[in-house]
């Protein structure tokens, strides 16, 4: 296979095209997961997997797999970054008449800013901070086993087998339920992903998420109803929801502060030699969103600012935690830019939609990063396949959004397609409907994090369902009871965990696309 003396052996014209095809299939389902499910599990891992099964065969070497499923990869979190904010458009006006073309120059400027910021922020977080990146880790670990057989092979794989005929009797055919328990507050989720998730992440930040749900849930919606502070339910839930969001974007701003900004810096040093043609791709996506989705140019401007800010602080999470939760980046850049100009109604969507993307994007290909720093891969060969598969992926999830639209009709709570996060946006675009639950959870966000508490991952199990949250802690709790028996009996733990999440993440896409293709 000819190769270019510069990418060395990575960059390959099967590499490339096995990355564009990949990440548009990745897109497509996982546009459908994220509507339909109300999460979205990193495709890190089975894009691995998916990238062995085509390449290996032919030949190619690890370094070359890697960089066939960074382009993979990059759909999977673009779509997300959409399906996580532009359905609360529709909505909050069901009659509204977006234009597919609109919504594809979004993604597509939103892929753009992301992979230019991940090329700008790659060698501080990689390199300088080398944060763990678990997901990426994670990855390298599959394919290092799938390379050498053997003993972590059987783990690996057998583990995925496990989860994968787990989730397929669970979703494909109705066998398995997908909750187990007595109610909403003691139910947890059968899912061997979320354990694996758990796992991995490992029990500081997933004890601290645990805490935040059960504090929310268990604590603060009772005693409120009890002491009738709520007038209802479906009030505490709306108090909690907002309290977590202010948890995070407190959270989010204390890392501007504390990490972000000198991380800016020191990033914009490191790529000095390459700043004209990242000034040069943040200029055309400046353009795309004026001239092609129509945003006004200072917003744009704004957006454009606030991505390279929320990139950093995407990276900062993503790299200690495997949590990316990018609709809450574009919740914050969509409040900041309220602060200097007017936006509503549909440019507000579109922004958050490409906050979104952009930081969806960035935190999946620096899992991918960490993974090709394990493996000995070209971080430029990653890059440029990363970019690729970034915009066609975007295409990919703006028209699989269209299309389920167009099966399945009404989004949100209540509808076969939940989209819970896009409600969420929907409701900070609307008003926040406990406005001093926010700003008190914004306050104790910035305290904890400047503290050096893990305040963003308090609020992300305040703000997402206990169901979730406690089977995830499992996971968590496995982590610390394994990690105090040996070195070997944790490694092999992440082994298994990484074959849970790979697992469930094969079959769950693969239900997914074919509902996807049996729409029509």
């Amino acid at each position: 296979m000819k190769t270019n003396a510069r990418f060395g052996p990575e960059l390959t014209v099967r590499a490339v095209l096995a990355g564009a095809a990949g990440s548009v299939v990745i897109a497509a389902s996982s546009t459908y997961v994220a509507l339909r499910m109300g999460a979205l599990p990193w495709p890190t891992v089975f894009v691995a997997v998916l990238s062995m099964a085509i390449l290996k065969p032919l030949g190619a070497g690890l370094r070359e797999i890697n960089t066939a499923h960074t382009g993979m990869s990059a759909g999977g979190l673009v779509a997300g970054g959409l399906a996580f904010t532009l359905p609360g458009l529709w909505m909050s006006d069901p009659g509204f008449h977006l234009s597919l073309w609109t919504a594809i120059w979004a993604a597509v400027a939103g892929a753009l800013l992301g992979s230019i910021c991940t090329g700008l922020v790659r060698k501080y977080f990689i390199e300088e901070r080398d944060l763990p990146f678990p997901m990426g880790v994670a990855a390298a670990r599959t394919l290092q086993a799938g390379d050498r057989g053997g003993k972590r092979a059987a783990v690996l794989f057998s583990a995925c087998g496990f989860a994968g005929l787990f989730t397929f009797l669970r979703d494909g055919l109705g066998k398995i339920p997908a909750v187990l328990g007595t109610g909403p507050l003691f139910s947890f989720w059968l899912s061997p992903m979320a354990l694996g998730i758990g796992f991995i992440i490992g029990p500081l930040y997933m004890g601290s998420w645990l805490a935040g749900g059960l504090a929310g849930h268990w604590l603060l919606v009772p005693l409120g109803l009890w002491a009738g502070f709520f007038a209802d339910a479906a009030t505490a839930a709306a108090f909690r929801s907002s309290l977590g969001i202010g948890l995070i974007v407190g959270s989010g701003l204390a890392v501007l502060f504390k990490g972000a900004l000198p991380a800016l810096r020191r990033t914009v040093g490191l790529a000095r030699p390459i700043l004209p043609l990242l000034g040069l791709g943040a200029a055309a996506s400046v353009a795309v969103l004026t001239f092609f989705v129509g945003i006004p140019l200072i917003p744009s401007l704004l957006a454009t600012i606030g991505v390279w800010v929320t990139v950093v602080m995407a990276a900062t999470l993503t790299g200690q935690t495997g949590i990316d939760p990018m609709e809450i980046f574009g919740i914050l850049v969509l409040l900041s830019i309220r602060l200097v100009v007017h936006l509503e109604g549909a440019d507000a969507f579109l922004v958050a939609a490409v906050v979104a993307v952009a930081t969806g994007l960035a935190g999946d290909v620096l899992q991918d990063f960490r993974a090709g720093a394990i493996l000995g891969t070209n971080p430029s060969a990653q890059w440029i396949n990363e970019t690729i598969g970034g915009i066609t992926g975007a295409v990919a999830a703006a028209c699989t959004l269209f299309l389920l639209k167009e099966a399945f009709g009404a989004m949100g709570p209540g509808t076969d397609l939940v989209a819970p996060q896009a409600f969420a946006v929907k409701s900070m675009v609307e008003g926040l409907p406990h406005p001093w639950a926010f700003v008190a959870g914004l306050a104790l966000g910035l305290a904890l994090t400047l503290k050096g508490a893990p305040g963003m991952t308090v609020g992300i199990g305040m703000y997402l369902p206990l169901v979730i949250s406690l089977t995830a802690g499992a996971g968590g709790l496995a982590a610390l009871l394994v990690g105090k028996k040996s070195p070997l009996q944790e490694e092999k733990g992440v082994l298994i965990a990484s074959g849970l999440l790979g697992g469930e993440g094969i079959t769950g896409v693969l239900l997914a696309l074919w509902k996807v293709v049996t729409l029509g």
